[in-house]
């Protein structure tokens, strides 16, 4: 397993002094961001597609550092109810699909997006709860009009342009959003198109958004072993006493940290090292054996203050030499 990071917490430099300082921490495997909500700053597919010489100086820079690319990270809502809203997604999701091809990377991670509760609406509609039955209505016809022949369609793009992993962030907000929900599409992209398209179709498994809910990020692992295609190395802190107040359900800024029942912390200031390591184990007991890759989204810390706290603990909490093959004292 090897440590890897999120590379647009440092959007706001060029692609050269990002991995510089990344490199110089000692990690040298990147996840890049390649459209939607991570941003085109180090990486615009369609530019680097479109573009010999700018391709070129973009692969010589990874080699410069001596930098793996472990998969292009292209958040998005290809699903929202605004035609070009989604369209955008769309085509950036695409794009990064046909670069991943292009450059040897066989993963990309997103989110499954959301549509809205039908063919007028303007904003998605996430469904939490099956009363009134109102709710499950909207639940089938997104997943039956939208989400499956979507995913089924893009899954198929995906396989045919050798990208065999498409890792969703299990995240709130959106239709896949825990085991249930990514297995619930995995099994419904297969029974339509196939199962070699079906497995296209797997998760990122980010502990951080799993935290709040009320999850084991460990029996997640457990529960989706064979399908974990990636996995966001990212915190949650629960406030007891806000929680205790209010539950985990939190619509108040992220940066009022006082007041919210949960926050994003970099690893380690959420749950501590057994936590993690119980973690990191799990995930090669489950076959796993990627990379753990940074989310820098602590909001009380600055971005090369948890970087780097991110990295020095997890160079403590990851089994990075090959499983044993044989047991010594056996």
């Amino acid at each position: 397993m090897k440590i890897s990071v999120l590379a647009n917490l440092y959007g706001h430099k060029s692609l050269d002094e990002a991995l510089s300082i990344i490199s110089g921490l000692g990690v040298n495997t990147v996840e890049i961001g390649a459209g939607g909500y991570p941003g085109k700053a180090h990486c615009n597919p369609a530019e680097l597609l479109a573009d010999d010489k700018a391709y070129d100086e973009f692969i010589a820079t990874f080699k410069k550092y001596n930098t793996e690319v472990c998969a292009l990270a292209c958040h998005g809502n290809p699903v929202h109810p605004d035609k070009a809203i989604a369209e955008g997604y769309d085509k950036d999701f695409r794009a990064a699909i046909l670069l991943a091809e292009k450059m040897g990377v066989d993963t990309i991670v997103g989110f499954s997006g959301c549509p809205g509760d039908s063919e007028g609406s303007k904003y998605p509609n996430w469904v939490t709860c099956p009363w009134p039955e109102d709710f499950l209505a909207i639940l089938d016809w997104q997943w039956n009009e939208k989400l499956i022949p979507y995913w089924c369609e893009m899954a198929k793009f995906a396989y045919d342009h050798k990208v065999t992993h498409i890792a969703f962030e299990m995240h709130p907000g959106f239709c896949v959003y825990n085991p249930e929900t990514l297995l619930k599409l995995r099994s419904a992209v297969s029974e339509k198109c196939g199962k070699e398209i079906g497995a296209v179709i797997g998760a990122n498994l980010d502990p951080s958004h799993l935290i709040w809910q009320g999850m084991d990020p460990v029996q997640v692992a457990r529960q989706l072993a064979g399908c974990i295609y990636h996995v966001h190395a990212k915190d949650t802190k629960i406030d007891k006493y806000n929680t205790a107040a209010n539950g985990v359900l939190d619509t108040k800024h992220y940066g009022d940290e006082f007041h919210r029942s949960w926050i994003f912390r970099t690893v380690g200031y959420g749950n501590d090292y057994a936590y993690w390591k119980d973690f990191a184990s799990n995930l090669r007991l489950c076959g796993y054996d990627r990379v753990l890759s940074i989310e820098h989204e602590d909001s009380i810390m600055t971005i090369d203050e948890g970087l780097a706290k991110a990295v020095a603990f997890l160079k403590e909490v990851c089994i990075c030499e090959e499983k044993p093959t044989t047991m010594s004292w056996a």
